[in-house]
């Protein structure tokens, strides 16, 4: 009961699917980047890669096209689709610099713990107007393993000089939340491309439909 009333001090934020209005097009550039190498992935496929990082974006690439599958080679075509899908098309979600601003008055630390590499975080913040929310952003390419990995959030909180059980953390989709849960934060979902199954469901504080629901009552 004392975990459960301490103030939250700190919210540390997923960035696509979560921040950003990202994931619909990824969902679309991993199945168009595998078909240009002649494999077929299916949209169910695709969604289970939302937030998966190293090692098992590969390894799962791997489990479903055979040791062949030229997993770097995809990846790296799939990051210049996206760019292109992207040049007129990046927008904030609902509700989140609302959310954003609510909480940097409300003396809360605010952090990102995303799956992408620190250079498209930056400039895909800042092309949406969020960047300067921010007091640290936090790649899982600083840690050995990523999502769903507790290793993201665990580095993220010792970066931070906090607790997990001082941290909330909003992810929306299974693998960042399990990544949060393993680590010990206090895991609110917002889903994007689906809604959560009993076992993820199982592991939040909370579920709300859009980052405008994300109040201080959440985090008492």
């Amino acid at each position: 009961m004392e975990k459960e009333l301490r103030k939250i001090k700190a919210v540390l934020f997923d960035m696509d699917g979560t921040l950003i209005d990202t994931e619909t097009y990824f969902r679309k550039a991993w199945p168009e980047a595998a078909a240009r190498f002649g494999y077929h992935m299916t949209d169910e496929q695709a969604l289970k890669l939302r937030s998966l990082g190293q090692p098992y974006q590969p390894q799962y690439l791997r489990s479903l096209f055979g040791e062949d599958y030229p997993s770097a080679e995809v990846k790296a075509v799939r990051k210049e689709i996206m760019e292109e899908y992207l040049k007129d098309g990046l927008r904030a979600k609902p509700g989140a610099e609302e959310c954003l601003r609510r909480l940097k008055e409300g003396g809360v630390i605010l952090a990102v713990a995303t799956s992408s590499d620190l250079e498209r975080t930056t400039r895909y913040l800042g092309k949406v107007g969020l960047l300067g929310y921010f007091d640290r952003l936090i790649s899982a390419v600083q840690v050995e393993r990523g999502k769903p990995s507790p290793d993201v959030y665990e580095f993220a909180c010792r970066e931070l000089s906090l607790k997990p059980e001082e941290c909330a953390a909003v992810e929306d989709a299974p693998n960042g939340v399990e990544s949060a849960y393993r680590a010990g934060l206090r895991v609110i979902m917002v889903p994007d491309q689906d809604q959560p199954d009993p076992e993820t469901r199982g592991r939040l504080y909370a579920c709300i439909d859009s980052l405008a629901e994300l109040t201080e009552d959440l985090l008492k």
